[in-house]
């Protein structure tokens, strides 16, 4: 797809500009041949003046030359003879054959005659003794000055434009290939089983569609293969109940060969039912390890469990502040995961700060991570690093630390980290990093420039100030 857009638009261009150059092109060829020979025509009109006072030869030489705009012997007057069996006379530089010049006389208008190095402009003029031509010479080089540079600027506009078009394909294809490619790989890696992928809806609106119905469609799979787990273990154990009733009945059939091969038959079905029972207790931690795989939205999480303190922080007269939870942020942790978290770091605030105390819960989408800061305007913690260590708590006020170590579990599950510091509010700002990339580490280099990130972040979150301003 990506080749045919740069294909199509090379094409259209290639024939735009052709459509347009080409013609543009004969334009300037034929103004530069009109500048040149109307010149011309003004070099021949400064003589008619001099032929209508006087054919003198030494005066009409005086004003050819006087005439001359270019290099010399380009300006020529062809004189009538003035009498009866006189040849004509020449003044200046004549090059039109003698026919041409009597044609341009005899029939009294302007003509050009081609001669050897360019053309003539053959202007006739009435003198007393009959026409007298004014013959002016026009080199090649003045016919054709400027049209090769105008033709090589031309080309140069019409090959920029080419290019840029095809760079603009290139980039709109881009954008609509990698989506589409990002989906394909999606669909092979779901039939292999691998139930946990999704795809970031993201690329033209079509593209965005196509990738929520995938991720409808995949959720929707998890779901049915629970289901069915579900009713194979719920099956398994009905069975159970028959089967004792069975295997009883069965031992009081007494001896021989009947007997044994029914009490064989049943203790065979007892096994194989114990079998499927063990199987489906393996997996039934299954649909929550794809719910973790397949992630869920940051965003509508955060929304969801807002609405839920909002009421509770009108009670107290609290100012709430959500940010950046208006679009899809997506995180590799399960759902009810990320809700807990978030309501034990919520919870720590109520409990922890005085009524009327300001919080507020910021998600942000970083290139390799999604930060979740949860901040209050309340006293702080007094050791952060203490708080972080599980059971130790705020020190001293009854708090267990539980709340804190539950958010701290579920960002090290994607290689992230829990970090307390001191908010924009005024009080303790808990940082949740969730790693996108599953990785464990990350080097000093991308530490320093996801802390610089960071700091630009609270420096622009918006309503700092005026939250301050209230306490």
């Amino acid at each position: 797809m990506r080749w045919a857009l740069v294909k199509v638009a090379l094409a259209v261009t290639a024939m735009v500009v052709i459509a347009f150059a080409v013609p543009l092109g004969m334009v300037v060829k034929e103004l530069a041949r009109d500048r040149a020979f109307a010149n011309a025509e003004r070099q021949a009109a400064a003589i008619g003046p001099v032929l209508a006072i006087t054919t003198d030869r030494a005066e009409l030489t005086r004003a050819v030359a006087s005439a001359e705009t270019g290099p010399g012997g380009q300006l020529g007057v062809h004189v009538p003879p003035t009498g009866r069996g006189g040849a004509p006379a020449v003044i200046g530089a004549g090059r039109a054959a003698a026919a041409e010049v009597a044609r341009a006389a005899r029939y009294g208008r302007a003509s050009v005659a081609t001669v050897r190095g360019g053309s003539s402009l053959l202007q006739p003029t009435a003198v007393a003794s009959g026409t007298a031509v004014v013959e002016v010479f026009v080199p090649e080089a003045a016919v054709t000055n400027g049209v090769t540079t105008s033709w090589v600027l031309l080309a140069g506009v019409g090959l920029a434009l080419i290019v840029g078009s095809v760079a603009v394909a290139d980039r709109l294809g881009t954008r609509m290939v990698r989506p589409a490619e990002r989906l394909a790989g999606a669909a092979h890696d779901l039939g292999d089983g691998k139930l946990g992928v999704r795809v970031l809806e993201d690329g033209p609106k079509e593209l965005r569609s196509a990738a929520v119905a995938f991720n409808s469609m995949a959720d929707q799979v998890v779901q049915l293969l629970a289901n069915e787990r579900e009713l194979a273990a719920d099956l398994s154990h009905r069975l159970r109940t028959p089967l004792t009733v069975l295997r009883l009945n069965a031992a009081s059939l007494g001896d021989g060969p009947a007997a044994e091969h029914t009490r064989a038959a049943v203790a065979q079905l007892e096994r194989e039912v114990d079998q499927i029972i063990r199987t489906a207790r393996e997996q039934q931690a299954l649909p929550q390890q794809v719910a973790a795989a397949a992630g869920c939205d940051a965003a509508e999480v955060i929304r969801e469990r807002m609405g839920f303190w909002s009421a509770l922080a009108e009670d107290e007269g609290r100012t709430v502040r959500v940010a950046g939870a208006d679009r899809p942020v997506r995180v590799p942790v399960a759902r009810p995961e990320l809700a807990a978290a978030l309501d034990a770091l919520l919870g720590n605030v109520f409990r922890h700060t005085p009524e009327g105390t300001a919080f507020a819960v910021d998600v942000h989408h970083a290139e390799d991570a999604v930060i979740v800061l949860v901040s209050d305007a309340g006293p702080g913690i007094a050791d952060p690093a203490a708080a972080l260590r599980r059971g130790h708590g705020h020190g001293g006020d009854g708090s267990t630390g539980l709340g804190l170590d539950i958010a701290r579990r579920l960002a090290e599950s994607t290689g992230g980290d829990v970090r307390i510091g001191r908010s924009v509010l005024g009080g303790t700002e808990v940082r949740i990093w969730l790693a996108l990339d599953g990785r464990r580490g990350r080097t000093a280099g991308r530490r320093h420039r996801a802390r610089r990130r960071l700091g630009r972040i609270r420096r622009r979150m918006p309503g700092a100030r005026r939250f301050r301003a209230r306490r």
